[in-house]
């Protein structure tokens, strides 16, 4: 498990490497074609800083030889804002005077339709608060089961389950998960999840071995910028983390995402960091170099100023016109959001910026024709092929 691995590496050890990297460092991972964790801290460190152009042109030449010039997009749907959790970061802690919300078989379904209405989409992140007594593995079944008539591929970024019952949840159509682990530092970790399932540091960090050794197809990890000072040594122990699971579980696909902290309904809590815009271009340079295979993602936290010109420079996958309030696309629109979201703009405002800039929003990258074997296959693959 991945925790006995990370009992090996020392947080304030890692973060006195990343600022004693000199310009040599930086120069020496930046003439490499396939770089290890100690180039990767290199280019994230303040003395990358200066490289910041020659990055971008490197994680630009990588995301083109990899994912062309499309942007894959994906819109969540939060099912419920009920949770056991006192995240205190977070505007579903448990401990906040709120309605809470859990949607029903019907109100699924007319999220699902509206959310049809908004744009063509075909990839769909289901999202829950953590509270397996009243929206559990059962619940969530149930909402892949309801959303497979709508979309072609389903994620969830929901508790960290069993092994066990990923794979179950593979079964009714699955095809991926999201898990933020928000911060490697184990020594600060309680400070921000104090109670709740998610207060157990070691069930949340080894979720991803479980989605591994589940078989899942699409793995995604993040960290939360703004819980910890010292953001580079976290987005470091991800750079590892991701490394550890590619080694032990190949097969699957892995995305990272390192949102900046946004406003939450939880009021009280500050950042203890805020990421520049420039600070959160380096890290995303730094992990296309690392790793030009990656997924990266950009939720509509960013703005869209750097949203629109991170897409081809490394990001490759955006969510448009998110609701992060439970039922917000149709049925309960002045729910409690978990987070405000910053680009507000309409889904078709967001095809038309990346339009304009060059690249190809796919919102669809499947089709039932691949596993059509008749004569028309070409025919169909150059249709599908067209929009990616």
């Amino acid at each position: 498990m991945f925790s006995n691995e990370l009992e090996k590496i020392r947080w304030d050890e890692t973060t006195d490497r990343i600022n004693s990297m000199t310009d040599a460092d930086v120069r020496r991972a930046l003439s490499k074609e396939h770089c290890s964790v100690d180039d990767f801290m290199a280019l994230i460190s303040p003395a990358a800083a200066p490289y910041l152009e020659q990055m971008a042109r490197l994680s630009k030449k990588y995301t083109e030889e990899r994912f062309g010039k499309t942007v894959s997009m994906f819109i969540p749907l939060y099912l419920t804002n009920s949770c056991t959790n006192s995240c205190v970061y977070c505007g579903f802690h448990v401990s906040n005077k709120m309605k809470r919300t859990i949607l029903t078989e019907e109100e699924m379904v007319k999220e699902y339709e509206a959310i049809k209405k908004i744009a063509p989409f075909e990839n769909l992140l289901l999202v829950t608060g953590e509270n397996p007594a009243k929206a559990g593995v059962g619940y969530l079944a149930k909402a892949l089961d309801l959303a497979k008539p709508y979309f072609s591929n389903l994620k969830i970024e929901v508790m960290p389950l069993s092994a066990e019952d990923y794979a179950l949840l593979k079964q009714h159509g699955m095809n991926g998960v999201i898990c933020f682990q928000e911060t490697y530092n184990k020594a600060h970790y309680n400070i921000y999840h104090p109670k709740g399932m998610k207060a157990n540091f070691e069930w949340r960090v080894n979720g991803f071995d479980r989605m591994g050794q589940a078989g899942v197809h699409s793995i995604g990890m993040g960290v939360l910028i703004g819980l910890e000072k010292e953001w580079r040594t976290d987005i470091t122990m991800m750079a590892y983390h991701l490394r550890y699971l590619q080694k032990h579980y190949w097969k699957t696909k892995y995305s990272v995402n390192f949102p900046r902290m946004r406003p939450a309904e939880n009021g009280g809590f500050e950042p203890n960091v805020i990421m520049s815009d420039k600070e959160l271009a380096q890290a995303t340079f730094a992990m296309r170099i690392f790793d030009h295979d990656v997924d990266i993602s950009y939720s509509t936290r960013e703005p869209a100023k750097i949203r629109d010109h991170m897409a081809g420079l490394g990001v490759t996958t955006m969510s448009a016109e998110s609701k992060t309030e439970p039922g917000g696309y149709c049925c309960y629109p002045q729910a409690l959001e978990q987070f405000h979201v910053s680009d507000d703009r309409k889904a078709g405002e967001i095809d038309a910026a990346l339009k304009h800039a060059g690249l190809v929003p796919v919102w669809k990258d499947w089709d039932t024709a691949f596993d059509v074997p008749d004569m028309k296959f070409a025919d169909k693959f150059r249709k599908v092929g067209g929009q990616s």
